[in-house]
């Protein structure tokens, strides 16, 4: 319906406004980051209307403007309007945020096309309608994205890292394009809602899922194609928000918008449990023994993408959109606020005792977080809950455990015991009410998790004890982090496994040149 187009003046319009930035006006230069502020400022309030005409007249797609498939169209929905909200949203702030940062850079308005571009792409992506739209709009948004790390191309580390994102992009995008193909030939259409409902009465697509999974685990900087995340630290600050908080949720967004395809293919979700969990895991750890507050939150993001193709994995996809939002919104302020923070702690002229928690401490702390989220999750009912659903839930109260043994130390004062045990409930309380507000937002449009097989009930354990594990290493570290096969470990750890120097290996290898 004609409604349903209203979401395309937003991206529509930014382009127009890149276009306009990128002839370097210079009667106009000075004003042009406040252009480009007031201009994402309108693509958020479109994105808001789009949301109400959403509750309004419901979920449905626009007519193509095109011709044999191909051309621009628009999927409204839950999934598309929420993306669109968040994307809109964290480009306007980054953008605000950038007129300050890059003021009297001499290339400001070149960095100013390019933002507006790349969110204009990324909005492209979010409410594809079609498939070829869809396609379009992830190699727009890679292309968009490779020049702004290469912002200062004289960087040799800017280099590297671009170099690396533009091999991943390159095999992301192939895979991307097969996909489209397998879907097309499969389903005899590229419009999406039309696949969708067509994957409903559970046609197999195992090859197009398989092909979509592989997109998305390039493009969300899964392990080992993950070290190009903690080296585009060159690029400009706002480059690294909008990367972190917007761009890197393009592979998610895909596994979720293509739900009840990869609902099709199990042994697909089987081995994206996998990979996101062995990601998670090990950003997790290597994020713990970084120095750096960025290369920190860039490891973090890289948990956070693992989790997330984990939820999708165990077919959770409206906590894997939960999750995208929450994360974007996190990320975009922790990187915005990152030389703040730095010198809110250096201002600490001398910190406080740490509580450091015995084993039996620590372990009580596990068995009290768990009976929080029971007694939580019993209080508001868990009828219709999925053992996948539970089993994530305990997974996260593995984080609330850890804080919780802070408290419970011996030598914690009783404010701060009292004041974990607050944020222990609270954090209970928030995740079950999340979770069943995710959930009815987005029911009738993303699938429920299918009753779990053997070798779902074989991951949900695996993941359970490889969590589980990894949260009381790290709440007994002080504890054990004198033994000298501890320090060896973090030296290790500190270096990613030297999983990324391996993947530079295989491109070639890069020397930075001597200065002369």
């Amino acid at each position: 319906m004609s409604y349903h187009l209203l979401p395309l003046l937003a991206p529509m319009f930014l382009l127009s406004i890149a276009a306009f930035a990128a002839r370097g006006d210079a009667r106009v230069a000075g004003r042009l980051p406040r252009i480009a502020e007031y201009g994402a400022l309108a693509a958020l309030g479109i994105a808001l209307l789009s949301a109400l005409v959403l509750a309004l007249y419901g979920a449905g797609s626009s007519a193509l403007l095109g011709a044999a498939g191909v051309g621009l169209s628009v999927r409204l929905d839950i999934v598309s309007v929420t993306m669109l909200v968040l994307v809109s949203f964290i480009g306007w702030v980054v953008l605000r945020y950038s007129a300050t940062y890059m003021d009297r850079e001499p290339h400001h308005a070149r960095f100013t096309a390019l933002m507006l571009a790349t969110l204009a792409a990324v909005l492209l992506l979010v409410i594809a309608g079609n498939l070829f739209q869809l396609l379009l709009a992830w190699g727009a948004t890679s292309v968009a994205l490779h020049r702004l790390l290469l912002f200062y191309p004289q960087r040799v580390t800017a280099q590297r890292a671009a170099r690396k994102k533009a091999v991943l992009a390159r095999a992301s995008e192939v895979a991307l394009t097969l996909a489209v193909l397998f879907l097309v030939a499969a389903y005899e259409t590229s419009d999406i809602a039309s696949i969708l409902e067509q994957a409903r009465a559970d046609t197999p697509t195992l090859v197009a899922a398989g092909l979509l999974a592989l997109a998305a685990g390039l493009a969300s900087a899964q392990f080992p194609g993950h070290g190009w995340l903690t080296e585009v630290m060159e690029a400009p600050t706002p480059v690294s928000a909008l990367l972190h908080a917007g761009v890197i949720n393009a592979g998610g967004f895909l596994l979720i918008r293509f739900a009840d395809v990869m609902l099709t293919a199990p042994a697909v979700l089987a081995g994206l449990v996998m990979l996101g969990g062995f990601t998670a895991l090990f950003g997790g750890l290597v994020m713990l023994t970084q120095a750096a507050v960025k290369t920190s939150l860039a490891w973090s993001t890289i948990a956070q993408m693992g989790f997330m193709v984990l939820q999708c994995g165990l077919a959770l996809f409206p906590l894997a959109l939960l999750h995208i939002v929450a994360h974007s919104l996190y990320k975009a302020h922790a990187f915005l606020s990152a030389g703040e923070a730095v010198r809110n702690i250096a201002a600490i002229a001398r910190p406080g005792p740490v509580a450091v928690p015995s084993l039996a401490k620590v372990l009580r702390a596990f068995g009290a977080g768990i009976v929080i989220y029971a007694l939580v999750s019993l209080g508001v009912g868990i009828e219709g809950k999925s053992p996948q659903s539970l089993t994530l839930g305990v997974i996260l109260i593995f984080g609330v455990a850890y804080i919780l043994a802070q408290g419970f130390a011996d030598t914690a004062p009783a404010a701060l015991t009292k004041r974990t045990a607050i944020y222990a409930v609270a954090t209970s309380v928030a995740y079950v009410a999340l979770q069943k507000l995710a959930n009815l937002l987005t029911a009738g449009t993303l699938p429920t998790p299918p009753t779990p097989g053997p070798l779902e009930w074989v991951l949900l354990i695996l993941a359970l004890v490889s969590f589980g594990a990894v949260a009381l290493a790290q709440a007994t570290f002080p504890l054990w982090a004198s033994h000298p096969a501890a320090m060896g470990l973090r030296v290790h750890l500190s270096n990613g496994l030297y999983a990324n120097a391996i993947f530079d290996r295989l491109l070639g290898g890069w020397r930075q040149k001597p200065n002369h």
